[in-house]
């Protein structure tokens, strides 16, 4: 995925969170079969293998590229090859490591926030808490964000 991603608004306010660590979202939560959409993709992506996270929370699954499909910047992985994590599904959201300007486009459109880390310059600012999908048209939006978040780690961005 090497062309910009153009986001659109995301409708309605955004869903609160909490302000420290665990970075959580607390409402608008992503259906569960939703969730298990998005991670049936995911996993499926080139390079990818399932890991539960080494920096998440119990019960967060992480999307880790395999050594050879590592291709992107220190900024594009959170720990060791992990690029991106999906929160238990009591949450629903995701924590993803997006290039810079994409980060940008997706807090201002309303689809995501920066890990609050991100926020103190403890972490770098590609971190950033995606929003959970709520619907069939958020879930393609958030696939587009995570494949995007893939390419980054993978180099291709």
């Amino acid at each position: 995925m090497t062309e910009p991603l153009e986001l659109p608004v995301r409708p309605g306010p955004r869903p609160h969170t909490t302000a420290t660590n665990p970075h959580v979202q607390l409402d608008q939560n992503a259906p569960p079969e939703l969730q298990d959409r998005l991670f049936e993709r995911a996993r499926d992506l080139s390079g990818v293998r399932v890991e539960p996270s080494m920096i998440s929370v119990p019960g967060a699954r992480a999307f880790v590229l395999a050594e050879e499909a590592a291709g992107g910047p220190a900024e594009a992985f959170m720990i060791g090859r992990e690029f991106a994590h999906l929160h238990p599904a009591s949450d629903g959201s995701l924590h993803m490591m997006l290039p810079q300007d994409l980060a940008r486009v997706a807090e201002l459109q309303g689809w995501g926030e920066p890990h609050p880390l991100a926020r103190l310059g403890l972490i770098p600012p590609t971190a950033m808490m995606v929003y959970g999908p709520r619907d069939e048209g958020e879930l393609e939006i958030v696939w587009d964000i995570l494949r995007a978040s893939h390419a980054f780690a993978a180099g291709a961005s």
